[in-house]
């Protein structure tokens, strides 16, 4: 298998665009007068580039697909990146930074309070278009609305409910079930539990939801060049994003109409006795929404591109800083290298795709394409299963993607029993999970849990993970390897109004903290796949 690297080479910064400026533009954002030439961009172009709106994110660069830039232009929400800068001449634009401060708050500590923002990235684009949603006095219990607006995002961390649960928060003032006021909460042991489950530093606070986290292409010095990569892997850096992705040549990914594939054909069952359950997934993307970023000055380190959360395992590889300072020390400015949404789908790691069969007794054998560590991982729940691994073409894989290829295990030995059971994680966490007609019902223990909302947020998006990888995920990749989706709706993320609702118990412990919302998605994924019937092929479609 490809470990799907190319050699980071670069081009000098390139002669700016030759398209002419022909008119001045008046923007009014979040209050303020701008005038800006008109050079043919989008209006995310000219918050983030020229205006250094930074509350305003680029998660598909651009596609229009994620809802990470939504903007108010004269009080309707628009998504900035495929809105021509010039449409909003002598409009007003208002990014969540220029929403009144009291509403600001108060959206702020409502999704802390639940736990609807985790990284970040995509809440201060959904805050714009609730608080629109809000302005319209609609009946702030009917969660209908809010889940159709929703349809314009995307979110990989929380799995949704934790934000319709911050709508009601922040109408009613109260924080229902299992949220609680920041001031009643030690946001450093949130912070702690954050880490944990995200394998990565995390920031808990109100700020995060606003976009405040200290990602990297937010926090890159003001003169720094932008490196973007091209078709073949090579780099190029521009004195703005816009001018990188000229020279570049850009051409914006498609999404197939080519169905997944799954890629390795079942085990012979053998001598032992007959195969009582198999299994067979396709290739997943971890589906982070900040595409890989790094920055760096001349002689210094990296900013690492985990910034405020960990992409689940995705980003744990990533070369993007290294890749950074060498072109830093290169050019002898800072640069920031800025990997678009095609280029992360093309060389981010993915969940390896598995074909398994166990008998009656819980033995069996689960083919899986090449990944260093997915052998001990999947031995350390399921020593019975024998691991095969395959040379199979297509993207990088990793095992540190979120229980790859041990949660398939547990998801077989389930099917050989016919019903659930507790699942015991690496990390020694317990988890539960069963499905019924109220939806999805969680319990977990994991130690302490120092802070119950950030921890039952963790689950509810590991409950969300594990039901939308079930249902719908998979990407298009031929015999050879390449890769036919390349947008981020491609990779099938449940959306809202198609998500059960998920409910979590959190079992009393006093023990060592340790991650629980893998126990989790790996107990969800077998207790759903039980209620579908059991279907060979991933992802099996809508359940119920």
């Amino acid at each position: 298998m490809s470990d799907g690297q190319q050699s980071p080479s670069s081009a000098p910064p390139s002669e700016p665009s030759s398209v002419v400026p022909t008119r001045q533009l008046t923007l009014s954002v979040d209050g303020q007068q701008h005038q800006v030439e008109d050079a043919g961009g989008t209006l995310l172009d000219v918050l983030r580039d020229r205006l250094g709106v930074n509350s305003v994110k680029d998660g598909c660069s651009p596609q229009g697909q994620c809802g990470c830039c939504t903007v108010l232009v004269n009080g309707q929400a628009r998504v900035a990146c495929v809105t021509p800068a010039r449409r909003a001449n002598g409009k007003e634009i208002t990014t969540v930074d220029g929403l009144a401060e009291d509403r600001q708050e108060r959206w702020a500590n409502a999704f802390c309070a639940t736990g609807g923002s985790q990284c970040g990235f995509c809440t201060p684009g959904i805050i714009v278009r609730l608080d629109a949603l809000a302005s319209k006095g609609n009946d702030p219990d009917d969660l209908g609305p809010v889940e159709q607006a929703l349809l314009a995002h995307l979110c990989r961390c929380t799995g949704w409910q934790t934000i319709t649960e911050a709508w009601l928060v922040f109408h009613s003032g109260e924080a229902p079930g299992n949220a609680a006021t920041t001031g009643g909460r030690d946001l450093l042991a949130a912070a702690r539990r954050a880490e944990i489950e995200g394998g990565a530093a995390q920031t808990v606070s109100p700020e995060v939801a606003l976009g405040r986290g200290g990602f990297a292409a937010d926090t890159a010095p003001a003169n720094s060049l932008i490196a973007v990569p091209t078709d073949d892997g090579s780099w190029v850096v521009g004195e703005t994003l816009a001018e990188a992705r000229h020279a570049a040549g850009k051409v914006q990914g498609r999404r197939t109409t080519i169905d997944p594939q799954h890629p390795i054909e079942l085990p012979e069952a053998g001598p032992d006795g007959p195969w009582v359950a198999t299994l067979r997934t396709t290739w997943v993307d971890p589906a982070y929404l900040e595409t890989d970023a790094s920055w760096c000055e001349p002689g210094g380190e990296p900013a690492s591109p985990l910034a405020n959360g960990g992409a689940f395992g995705g980003k744990t590889e990533s070369k993007i800083g290294e890749l950074a300072r060498n072109l830093a020390d290169e050019h002898g400015r800072p640069v920031l290298a800025l990997g678009s949404r095609e280029f992360t789908i093309q060389q981010g790691p993915k969940r390896p795709p598995v074909s398994g069969g166990v008998r009656a007794d819980g033995s069996g054998e689960l083919r899986v394409a090449s990944t260093p560590g997915i052998a001990e991982a999947i031995a350390a729940v399921a020593p019975e299963i024998t691991v095969v691994e395959v040379e199979v073409p297509g993207p990088p894989t990793s095992a540190d993607i979120r229980a790859a290829g041990w949660a398939e295990a547990v998801v077989l030995q389930a099917g050989a029993r016919g019903t659930t059971a507790p699942v015991v994680a690496p990390s020694g966490a317990v988890a539960e999970a069963k499905v019924d007609a109220n939806g999805i019902h969680v319990s977990v223990r994991c130690g302490q849990p120092l802070d119950d909302v950030i921890l039952r947020s963790y689950c509810v998006g590991a409950a969300h993970m594990a039901w939308s990888w079930l249902t719908s995920e998979g990407l298009a990749i031929d015999t050879e390897g390449v890769i036919h989706d390349l947008t981020v709706r491609s990779f099938g993320i449940l959306r809202a109004v198609d998500t059960p609702t998920i409910h979590v118990t959190i079992e009393p412990d006093d023990g060592e903290p340790v991650n629980g919302s893998d126990a989790v998605f790996a107990a969800v994924a077998a207790a759903g796949w039980l209620a579908a019937g059991q279907p060979q092929d991933w992802p099996v479609g809508s359940i119920g």
